[in-house]
Parts: structure tokens; C-alpha cells; sequence
């Protein structure tokens, strides 16, 4: 029996990713579409069992899509990020004929079930299908790669507070000293290259007009698994959205990196790069020296035990202060990725975060805004945003503003975007440095909180 084929519509192209991957685990086809009338043509491209779609698309609404559903029978449930409330369920019911409503953000598990409910009450469902078995699981962190690709980044201020939950009964916030990560380099790496003259907005701006003019870029297609470009904080933001237990991992060149997410919240973090383990970790931020370092590393060796509880035996920290540091090194790892521009992602649907004994409490929206703050250089925010543009609030944020943490200059900026003044002109009016409003903008933009007018 062919495997039944599933219309997932959204313009949302890291959440269009992240069902489609849920989709497949069910042993379905996944047929996803970015826009109304790119779904309008599917249903002419083969028999769809059941849909999903959002109500707000960028070319037309999604009850269009609705209707052309309704003419062919195919059961359906909607999407919103904006149309909430009873009453909008309600209507999306009975004048529109969804079986069923999701507000963004919802539980991923959630909407399958639905989708398989309509499956299986559908006449032609037949027997049950099989359900596929999860994708196996390729990452190897066995390999341990001395050097971020001869790419140290800079060095990373961590706030000193920090809210875990340990073997899943003891929730705490720790607090600590602010921890200052800067980047490691294997001994006898070469040094970094001396900065280059930072170049402003307006310079970078006019190369890209004149790059755009020698050779017209493609027309702009939705992100696919595989490629990282500037996804992450749409990555992120999926897992959110779809309240997704999983792993998002990411790859540059022998470097691996791999986020765990707990319910749509980052929660755990690994690294095959040898500055970021615990002992290295900690030598980076001071707390050990390099003699230090090596004994601990050489009892590890011999003993087997970890890094950890040898540091306590050892007294060179304590046992309160491991947790805290534990957790200031998975932050690390985690934001160390807001630097890479390059690099290729997997989805995982499995649930190994369950498996660690401490679980960090991150909210994804407060990791996006200091990620793209703290990490993205001013050359890349300057090619990100140009200073013609105009920016406004999102009809479907992707986060509300009470779960966003912003600077007093940062909220008054906020309220008076309304889409009529460029980017330079908030500039002038923040009275900042250029790359910090840049940073903040670009921030709001990636929560999809502002967007491009």
C-alpha cells in the first residue's frame, strides 16, 4: 500500500523541515509547500490523505488553500501564530472545515496524532500503515578535533546565572561570576590574523548593490535540511514552535556540535572540540592553570573517571561549583554557534537529553537575541540588514515581548519602529554604536518579532 502523502503547509521554512522529518517517522510522505499557491499545486501533483496548513501565508490566506481542500475532500487541520482564541477555532471549524486548530506555539506529538486520527477515519485508509522506524542515528563524537578549523572566534561573556534542573528532581538557579570563554586554540596553532579595518554599513551595502548588479541572484527558495547559512535562530525556533523533544546538530568541516532540545527548549549541549570539554573548558576561563589541567587529564586517563569528580578530589573546585560551571560550559558550546556562517545541520527526533543527569533551563528566544548580539560580527549584520530598510512589527511573531529580555535603549528604539523610518534613521535616533542597533534589530528580526516592510 503506498505510504499516504502528507500537505504540510508553512512559510516557515526550518518548522516546514522539523514536521516533515516528524512526518516521515510516522512512515508518511511529507509534501510541503512554503506558500498558498505552491500547495494549490500539489493537490494537482497526486492524492494527498490529510493536510496542515497556516492561516497566514505570504501570497494568499491559508483558507484558500482550505477551500480547494473542502472541493476534494481532504481533511485538514490549520496552523496560526496569530488568529487565536475560541473564537477563532471556531470559525476555522465551522466556516472553514478544519478538523482541527494548533496555536504556535504546540506539541509536534499533538499534531500527528491529529493527522493520523484523519488518516485512519478516512474510507480509503485501509489497513494500518507501518510505521517507519526513526532515522538511524549518524553522529560520532568518538573523533576529537584539536582546532575549530584555525577559526578561533571571540571571546564569549556568560552571564552569571544559570537555572538547571539535576537528575530530573532538583530544579535551581545558580548564580556565579560573569564567565569570560575565550576562544581556544591547540598549543603551537598559528595565531589569528590581525583584524582588518572594520568597514561601515553604507560600504558594505554599496559592494552588495554592485555584486547584485554584476550577477542577479537566483530567486530566493525556503532553507532545506543541509545547508546552515543563517538558519540557526529559525532552527531554533522551530523546535520551539513545534514544542519538540530532539537534537539539532551542527557540522564545519571536522567540528560536530549538538544541541538538545526538551519540549521545544534548549537544554543540553555536546562538542567534539577539544577546548570544549570540562578541563579544557574550565583552562580557558581561568579557573585551572595548564599544570592543573594536565594532572586532571591524566588521572582521566588513567582512572576512567570524569572530569568533573576528579576536579572535586582534587580540590580544585567544589562540588556546588561544578554544576554551575557545567552549565556555563554548555551555554558556551551553544552560543559558540551564533559565530559559525557556514557548516551543514541534521535533525533528530530522538530524546538522549532525557538520558543526562543536569538539563540547563534555556529559554530559546533570550539564546537568539545574546547569540546574534554577542556573536555575529558587524560585517555579517551589515550584509544581513541594509540602511534603506524599513522595519515593522510582525503580524505572526514567533515570540511574544514579555519572553524577550531587552536593554531600556533597546525597548524605546522598539516602540517607535512602525515601518516608516529606515534602519539609518533608527540609528540615528538609538544614538549607539552602528553594529550594536544593527545586532539588536537583526535580533528582533530573527525572532520574528520585526520583519522587513
Amino acid at each position: 500500500m503506498p505510504r499516504p502523502r502528507i500537505l504540510l503547509v508553512d512559510d516557515n521554512a526550518a518548522l516546514l523541515t522539523l514536521l516533515a522529518r516528524l512526518v516521515e517517522a510516522e512512515g508518511w510522505e511529507p509534501v510541503t509547500a512554503a506558500r498558498g499557491r505552491q500547495a494549490l499545486e500539489h493537490l494537482a501533483s497526486g492524492p494527498i490523505a490529510a493536510a496542515a496548513v497556516d492561516v497566514l501565508l505570504p501570497d494568499i490566506m491559508g483558507y484558500e488553500v482550505a477551500a480547494a481542500l473542502r472541493q476534494q475532500r481532504i481533511p485538514f487541520v490549520f496552523m496560526t501564530g496569530i488568529f487565536k482564541g475560541g473564537r477563532a477555532a471556531e470559525e476555522g471549524r465551522d466556516k472553514h472545515g478544519s478538523a482541527g486548530y494548533f496555536e504556535k506555539p504546540f506539541p509536534g506529538k499533538k499534531l500527528v496524532d491529529a493527522l493520523r486520527a484523519l488518516i485512519e477515519a478516512a474510507p480509503r485508509a485501509g489497513a494500518a500503515q507501518a510505521k517507519a522506524p526513526p532515522p538511524a542515528d549518524t553522529d560520532d563524537f568518538d573523533v576529537d578535533v584539536a582546532v575549530e578549523d584555525d577559526r578561533p572566534t571571540d571571546a564569549l561573556e556568560l552571564t552569571g546565572r544559570v537555572t538547571v534542573t539535576e537528575d530530573g528532581r532538583v530544579s535551581a538557579v545558580l548564580r556565579g561570576e560573569a564567565v569570560s570563554a575565550p576562544a581556544g586554540r591547540s598549543p603551537g596553532a598559528p595565531p589569528p590574523e590581525p583584524p582588518r579595518p572594520p568597514r561601515t554599513a553604507a560600504e558594505i551595502h554599496a559592494e552588495q548593490q554592485a555584486s547584485r548588479a554584476a550577477a542577479p541572484p537566483a530567486p530566493a527558495t525556503p532553507a532545506r535540511e543541509g545547508q546552515l547559512e543563517e538558519n540557526l535562530p529559525e532552527l531554533i525556533t522551530a523546535f520551539w514552535l513545534a514544542q519538540q523533544t530532539g537534537e539539532l546538530t551542527l557540522q564545519r568541516g571536522k567540528v560536530k556540535k549538538t544541541i538538545y532540545f526538551d519540549a521545544g527548549r534548549p537544554c543540553f549541549a555536546i562538542s567534539n572540540l577539544v577546548t570544549d570539554r570540562f578541563g579544557p573548558f574550565l583552562h580557558r576561563i581561568g579557573k585551572i592553570d595548564a599544570a592543573q589541567l594536565a594532572a586532571v587529564q591524566a588521572d582521566a586517563e588513567k582512572t576512567r573517571r570524569r572530569t568533573g569528580d576528579i576536579l572535586v578530589a582534587m580540590q580544585l573546585i567544589k562540588e556546588t561549583e561544578k554544576l554551575y560551571y557545567v552549565a556555563q560550559q554548555v551555554k558556551a558550546i551553544v552560543y559558540s554557534l551564533f559565530g559559525w556562517e557556514e557548516g551543514e545541520y541534521r535533525l533528530h527526533m530522538a530524546d538522549r537529553a532525557s538520558k543526562e543527569a543536569l538539563k540547563l533551563d534555556l529559554h530559546p528566544a533570550q539564546i537568539i537575541l545574546r547569540g546574534v548580539k554577542k556573536l555575529y560580527k558587524p560585517e555579517r549584520l551589515f550584509r544581513l540588514l541594509s540602511p534603506e530598510d524599513r522595519l515593522c512589527p510582525t503580524q505572526q511573531p514567533a515570540f511574544g515581548l514579555h519572553e524577550v529580555e531587552l536593554d531600556p535603549w533597546e525597548a524605546e528604539l522598539l516602540a517607535r519602529i512602525d515601518g516608516t523610518k529606515t534602519l539609518a534613521e533608527l540609528i540615528r535616533m538609538a544614538n549607539r554604536p552602528e553594529h550594536q542597533v544593527y545586532g539588536a534589530l537583526y535580533g528582533l528580526t530573527a525572532l520574528k518579532i520585526l520583519e522587513r516592510r
